[in-house]
């Protein structure tokens, strides 16, 4: 329902933004282009009210789908499952890795002589 309604939604924003390009504006003379009087070519103010009436009308079926897909929103459950919050298990042998142990590392053996700490001059205590 809420993609249905999304979809409404937008064709009806289509078509305001279209019907609101054919209008014309206040000093606009419709007629003038034709070769007429203005205000003559559709009648005195025949298609202005058509075109203006159903701009209202779409502006609020417009506003209704809003308030209807805010509402939708708001109520809508947001739980969904992620991969993120599933622990994954895994068979010790499918693994490519070794297991890690928790024992501590063993101290590394190296060809470098070690060094002693200096001595403590004879006469400090």
């Amino acid at each position: 329902m809420y993609q249905v309604l999304m979809v409404v939604h937008v064709l009806i924003a289509l078509s305001i933004v279209g019907l609101v390009m054919l209008q014309q504006g206040r000093g606009a003379d419709a007629g003038a282009g034709f070769g007429g009087a203005s205000n003559s070519v559709f009648g005195a103010r025949g298609a202005a009210s058509f075109l203006s009436r159903t701009t209202a009308v779409l502006a609020t079926v417009f506003f209704l789908t809003s308030l209807t897909l805010a509402y939708l929103a708001g109520n809508q459950d947001n739980k969904q499952s992620d991969i993120m919050d599933i622990p994954v298990t895994e068979d010790a042998a499918k693994r490519d890795l070794p297991p890690v142990s928790m024992d501590p590392p063993a101290p590394a053996r190296s060809d470098v002589p070690a060094v002693a700490p200096p001595a403590q001059p004879a006469g400090n205590n």
